[in-house]
């Protein structure tokens, strides 16, 4: 999989480790300067230019050095934007099943932090491994050269050091893979959290969520901190070898050039070059570790890659939408939306003609909410067929599909931005003048001139800024700047008051003679206006009808339009068919025919 990131970058890599290797070329130079340095001095001879040959070399070295560590670094940076874009960019196909099982401040965390590793392990242990792994063999090949005898008894001592290695290893790729699931656990404990702050506030249960956090930022130090633990054990393990390395050499190499088998200088570079080969042990060692880490991070990231996504688009081979109304139709709908839960449509059939209103009205847990989530298919169904114009909805592209639609969903979100990027964000092509008579339609006109900027006022977080009947509203506005040939409201004047409500149920039933309109009701007013309403309960539809039809013939709908009126006595005022019904205090209807 890390090769997958890197090999765009791969000449850009093997620039980068080709100086590192030039590097230490220059670096492996030395030793044997130094020691026609001492030949130099013991034979009184002239030692100018083996002193310029060292300067020459310690400053090409600083300056190759550099420059492959930029560059290597460039390309790990690089390798990390193209795993976030590839990730984030899967992340925003996945279908909302997915994200229904996922924690979102989990699935942030595989973004940030462990992508973040991937830099780690493009540098410090694919490029370490291969220059200092390369490095680590010219090094034994000159000390083999130089002295056969000493190169046995350092790789003696190397090789008994790799092996503790290896059983460090594998301790330090759980801890790791520990502490980004810990990460994970604690981004999504924030999110859940930040998500219901007034929630938590009002419950006074700070102090809870408070130790909920530290128990997963502990747990996160934990694991951290064994990992760190035995990294450090590595890297000792390694310099401690080398420090062993380095006496053993010398007593042996003392006893050679006292017994005359090689002279001084064959000793000191034979030195220089045990000191030396320090440098690539610790790359080789730390590669491995850093390989650990990031390993745990590439499996993480490997999870979120494979959880399911929607398909790509089939625009080739996808109806293309047309430009009037669309007819909608369910034919024996089976659906739940996990194994473990139980259906929530049991056989779900109806037709909604092309043009005109319907309302969907039962109990709560009818599956009414469910009915639009199928159409916009962010969910298939397990049985049954849901056709738009007549073509299975599965057969659509689902852009195409989702272009045809107006979505106002129940909670009405607004995403954090300004308010003229929240309303255009169905349609960034509409002009000025469509976006002001859609301001003027949801009554949203007069809101825009009363904020310090207009339209490019800052909404906040999810919308903050806003009461919820001014989000309901742009969330209204939104869906009708699509001009969408399929218009689904849930919920959609819950938070409004009697007069933007009364104003916008006027709109929903001018835009019905144009377009086809699905709404879960949740007043009477806007069930009794609907040219057909089809009431379910339990997951299956009992009956379609008008509400005169439904009162005379339904009992459910009889039962639920009786509540509706006997919710309050006073004051009163005239429904839709001339009977007094209760007035709630924001003027509409109290009480709900449809909580969804």
């Amino acid at each position: 999989m890390l090769m997958g990131y890197v090999r765009p970058h791969r000449w850009t890599l093997l620039g980068g480790a080709l100086l590192s290797l030039v590097t230490g070329a220059t670096g492996l130079m030395l030793p044997l300067v130094a020691r026609g340095l001492i030949d130099d001095l013991s034979h009184d001879r002239a030692i100018t230019g083996a002193l310029i040959a060292m300067s020459a070399l310690v400053v090409a070295n600083a300056a190759l050095g550099a420059l492959g560590s930029y560059v290597l670094q460039r390309t790990a940076e690089s390798v990390v934007l193209g795993a976030r874009r590839t990730l984030s960019s899967y992340l925003l196909r996945l279908r909302i099943s997915a994200v229904d099982r996922s924690e979102p401040g989990d699935l942030m965390a595989r973004i940030t932090s462990d992508t973040t590793l991937l830099r780690q392990v493009t540098t410090d242990s694919l490029v370490g491994l291969g220059t200092g792994g390369l490095t680590l063999v010219a090094t034994v090949v000159m000390m083999g050269v130089v002295d056969p005898v000493l190169l046995a008894v350092t790789l003696a001592v190397i090789l008994g050091a790799g092996v503790v290695l290896g059983v460090i290893v594998p301790h330090i790729n759980r801890a790791s893979r520990r502490a980004q699931d810990a990460v994970g656990v604690m981004g999504a404990s924030l999110e859940r959290v930040l998500g219901a702050l007034r929630t938590v506030k009002a419950s006074g249960a700070e102090h809870r969520e408070e130790e909920t956090l530290h128990r997963a930022a502990e747990e996160s130090w934990r694991q951290s901190v064994r990992a760190a633990k035995w990294s450090a054990a590595a890297g000792n393990t390694a310099g401690l070898a080398m420090q062993i390395a380095f006496i053993t050499v010398l007593a042996v190499g003392g006893a050679r050039v006292a017994t005359g088998a090689v002279d001084v200088g064959t000793l000191v570079a034979f030195l220089l070059f045990v000191f030396y080969l320090m440098a690539p042990i610790q790359d080789v060692v730390s590669a491995i570790t850093q390989y650990q880490t990031g390993s745990a991070a590439l499996a993480r990231i490997q999870e979120a890659l494979s959880l399911p996504a929607e398909p790509r688009s089939t625009a080739s081979s996808s109806p293309v939408p047309g430009t009037e109304p669309a007819a909608v139709s369910f034919q024996d709908v089976r659906f739940r939306y996990a194994d473990d839960l139980p259906p929530v449509h049991h056989g779900v059939s109806f037709e909604v003609p092309a043009q005109g209103m319907t309302a969907f009205v039962g109990p709560s847990g009818a599956g009414k909410t469910t009915v639009f989530s199928l159409i916009e298919r962010f969910y298939d169904p397990e049985a049954g067929v849901i056709l738009l114009d007549g073509l299975d909805v599965a057969q659509w592209d689902l852009p195409r599909l989702r272009s045809s639609i107006g979505y106002v969903e129940q909670d009405a979100p607004v995403l954090s931005g300004s308010l003229r990027e929240n309303l255009l964000l169905g349609n960034p092509e509409a002009d000025d003048g469509r976006l002001a008579q859609v301001l003027r339609t949801t009554r949203l006109d007069g809101l825009v001139g009363r904020l310090p900027e207009g339209l490019e006022t800052l909404v906040g977080h999810r919308g903050t800024k806003l009461s919820g009947g001014e989000r309901q509203r742009v969330a209204i506005a939104r869906a009708l700047l699509r001009s969408p040939r399929l218009l689904l409201l849930d919920e959609a004047t819950s938070q409004l008051d009697a007069v933007n409500e009364a104003a916008l149920r006027d709109t929903v039933a001018e835009v019905a003679r144009t377009t086809t309109v699905l709404v879960v009701a949740h007043r009477l007013s806007t069930v009794t206006m609907a040219d057909r309403i089809v009431v379910m309960d339990a997951g299956r539809v009992r009956a379609v009808g008008t509400h005169q039809e439904l009162v005379a013939a339904d009992p459910l709908y009889a039962e639920l339009a009786a509540t509706q009126f006997l919710a309050s006595t006073e004051p009163t005022a005239p429904d839709g068919d001339g009977v007094p019904g209760p007035v709630a205090p924001d003027g509409g209807l109290r009480g709900a025919i449809a909580a969804p």
